[in-house]
């Protein structure tokens, strides 16, 4: 399948790409290329095979959301910078002029 010059520019335009005419022809010639492999793909035989998300099996790597120990006030406030009262006492990072 070759792709013309109106699909390449509306392609150009999807991906806000500001082709350059050097540019165009090797960007036409991969897109077709990409396009007759899918055509290929289109031939194979997928009849009994499910439709799938990912080629793998997936699992949730994240902990769970559970309530665990937590650190004392104090060991807390051991990490801070400074400190003023029970607040972490930081450098100031506004510029009250603007």
């Amino acid at each position: 399948m070759t792709i013309d010059d109106k699909q390449l520019n509306h392609v150009a335009l999807l991906a806000r790409l500001n082709l350059r005419p050097e540019e165009r022809e090797p960007l036409r010639r991969d897109l077709s290329e990409i396009l007759a492999y899918v055509e290929k793909l289109k031939e194979v035989d997928v009849t009994g095979i499910e439709p799938t998300s990912h080629a793998l099996p997936q699992k949730n790597v994240f902990i769970g959301d559970e309530a665990t120990a937590r650190l004392s006030k104090d060991d807390v406030m051991g990490n801070a910078p400074g400190r003023s009262g029970d607040l972490f006492k930081v450098p100031r990072v506004i510029d009250e002029n603007g």
